[in-house]
C-alpha cells in the first residue's frame, strides 16, 4: 500500500496527485506499447457496427456528422493530453478535475467513468459471445463471456506489460484491417480495382440528395457518430505506467488529429461513396460489410465478424485495464474504499478482480433482467462519456491559466488558440445536451445519466465537507487528497 502524507497547500499544481499510486504502479509499457493504445482506441466495435444507424438517419451527410464530432473529440484530446503531459497521472482527467475543481468533482468524473467502463466490459463481452455463438450454435453464450473475462482479468492481474502485448497486437490487427479495407475502397472509387466500376457521385447526390432526411437527420447521425468515438482516453491513463510519460502523452495527442481523420471520416466517406446510403445492409449487418460485399469480396460477412471480435476483445480488455487504473487512483486519493487501492507487484489486483466481476454481474443482469434493470443500466451510462468531456474543458480552462503563471516549463502540450477553443468546445457539448433532449432515443438516457451523476456530486460534495470538517487545511480544490 502506498503511504499516505500530508496534502499539498491547497491550490497548488501538483495537489491531488496520485503519485504515491502511480510509483507503486509498474513503469512496464513501451513507447510501441502507448503508440498502438493509442490508435487503436479510435478503431472500436462501435466504428464497424454503430456507424450503420448513423448512415441510415443522415445518408452521405454522416461524413459532416463524423467530421464536426471529431473536431470536438480533438479538443478534447487536445486540453487532456495539455493536462496529462502536465501531470501525468493514472487518474488522468479525475485528478485534474480535482486539482481544478475540487474533490467532488475529480470523484464524480472518476466513478462514473468507472461504472461506464465496468458496464461496458459486459456488453463487449455478450456482443463477443454472440459472434463466437454464430460460429459454434448451440455453445451458451454466458460460457465465452466467462472464458473471455478470466483471460483479461489474468492478463490484466499478470502485469502492465502482459496488458500492454495483448493491446498492441490487438489494435494492430485492427488498424491492418481497416487500412486494408480504406486502400480497397479507394482503389474502387477511382475504377482500378479489377471487376468495379468507378461510382462517381452517384450514391452521394441520389437517393434523396447528400441530406436525404434533412436537418434532422443530420442531428441523429451527430449524436450517434460522438459516442462512437468514446476509449480515446485509456491513453492518457496508461501513459503514467510508461517508460516516459510527458514523451508518450504528446506523441498520442500530437498525432490524434490525422488517426480521427483517416480512420472514421475517411471510413465514413469511403462507405457512402460505394454504397448507397438506404441499403438495408448498412444496418441489418453493418457499412463495412457492405462495402465488402458491394466490391465482390468473398466470406465478407465472415471477415468483418472475426474483425468486430478482435474489437470486442481488444475494447474489454483495455476497459478493464481503464477502471481498475481509475478506482485504484480514487482511492489513492481517498475517494473509495481503501482495500480497493491494494498494489500488488505492480498491479492493482483488487481494483481489477472488482472491475471484472462488475462487468459479470452486467452480464448476468442481462439474462435475468433484460425488460428493466439492464436497459435502465444502458441508459446510465448513455451519456457518461459527454460528463467527462464537460469536467475535462471546465479543468483544462483552470489549470491552463495556473500553470501559465506558476509552472508554464510544464506545458510540452498545448491547447490551441486558448481559451477561445476551449469555451467553444463546453458550448458545443452543452448544444449536444439540447441535441439529445430533443431526440426521443436520447433523453432518456440523458435522463438517466443525469440522475447518476446527480447522486455521485451529491455523495462527492458530502464527502468534501466531511473531510473539511475534519481537517479545515485541505478544502478547496485540489485539497483533500492523499498522495505520496
Amino acid at each position: 500500500m502506498p503511504r499516505t502524507s500530508a496534502p499539498p497547500p491547497t491550490g497548488s499544481p501538483t495537489a491531488a496527485s496520485d503519485t504515491g499510486t502511480d510509483s507503486a504502479l509498474t513503469h512496464g509499457l513501451k513507447q510501441r506499447h502507448l503508440s498502438m493504445i493509442a490508435l487503436g482506441g479510435v478503431i472500436g466495435a462501435g466504428l464497424f457496427v454503430g456507424s450503420g444507424a448513423g448512415i441510415a438517419a443522415a445518408g452521405p451527410s454522416i461524413v459532416i456528422a463524423y467530421a464536426v464530432s471529431g473536431l470536438l473529440v480533438m479538443l478534447v484530446m487536445r486540453m487532456l493530453g495539455e493536462m496529462s503531459a502536465a501531470n501525468p497521472a493514472s487518474g488522468s482527467f479525475s485528478v485534474h478535475a480535482e486539482r481544478a475543481i475540487g474533490p467532488w468533482a475529480g470523484f464524480t468524473a472518476g466513478w462514473a467513468f468507472w461504472v461506464l467502463l465496468c458496464v461496458a466490459v459486459g456488453l463487449e463481452g455478450i456482443g463477443a459471445a454472440k459472434i463466437v455463438t454464430g460460429w459454434l450454435p448451440g455453445t451458451p453464450e454466458w460460457a465465452w463471456v466467462a472464458l473471455f473475462m478470466v483471460v483479461f482479468l489474468g492478463t490484466n492481474l499478470a502485469s502492465v506489460t502482459k496488458f500492454g502485448e495483448f493491446e498492441f497486437w490487438f489494435a494492430a490487427l485492427k488498424v491492418a484491417a481497416i487500412t486494408l479495407f480504406l486502400v480497397l475502397g479507394v482503389l474502387a472509387i477511382l475504377g482500378v480495382l479489377p471487376g468495379t466500376d468507378a461510382p462517381g457521385t452517384a450514391n452521394l447526390s441520389g437517393e434523396g440528395g447528400f441530406m436525404p432526411n434533412g436537418s434532422e437527420g443530420l442531428v441523429i447521425g451527430l449524436l450517434a457518430s460522438v459516442f462512437a468515438y468514446g476509449g480515446l482516453e485509456t491513453v492518457t491513463i496508461a501513459a503514467a505506467e510508461s517508460e516516459n510519460p510527458v514523451q508518450g502523452v504528446a506523441k498520442a495527442v500530437r498525432t490524434a488529429m490525422w488517426r480521427i481523420a483517416l480512420f472514421y471520416v475517411g471510413s465514413m466517406a469511403v462507405i457512402v461513396t460505394l454504397v448507397p446510403w438506404d441499403d438495408p445492409k448498412v444496418v441489418e449487418v453493418g457499412p463495412f460489410y457492405a462495402a465488402l460485399d458491394h466490391l465482390g469480396i468473398s466470406g465478407a460477412a465472415e471477415i468483418m465478424n472475426v474483425v468486430i471480435l478482435v474489437a470486442l476483445l481488444s475494447a474489454m480488455n483495455a476497459n478493464i485495464y481503464g477502471a481498475s487504473r481509475m478506482a485504484c487512483s480514487l482511492v489513492a486519493r481517498g475517494q473509495g474504499p481503501k482495500r480497493l487501492g491494494r498494489v500488488s507487484s505492480g498491479v492493482p489486483r483488487t481494483a481489477v478482480l472488482v472491475s471484472s466481476v462488475f462487468g459479470f454481474l452486467c452480464v448476468l443482469l442481462s439474462y435475468w433482467r433484460p425488460d428493466d434493470v439492464f436497459p435502465w443500466l444502458l441508459n446510465m451510462i448513455g451519456a457518461v462519456i459527454l460528463v467527462v468531456w464537460i469536467f475535462i474543458a471546465a479543468s483544462q480552462l483552470i489549470l491552463r491559466t495556473r500553470l501559465e503563471r506558476e509552472e508554464p516549463q510544464k506545458l510540452v502540450v498545448r491547447m490551441w488558440l486558448f481559451p477561445a477553443l476551449t469555451v467553444v468546445a463546453l458550448l458545443a457539448m452543452v448544444g449536444i445536451f439540447f441535441l439529445m433532449l430533443r431526440q426521443p432515443d436520447t433523453r432518456d438516457q440523458l435522463l438517466a445519466t443525469g440522475a447518476l451523476t446527480a447522486v455521485l456530486i451529491v455523495i462527492g460534495v458530502v464527502r468534501q465537507r466531511r473531510s473539511a470538517t475534519a481537517d479545515p487545511g485541505t478544502a478547496g480544490p485540489g485539497a483533500g487528497t492523499t498522495s505520496g
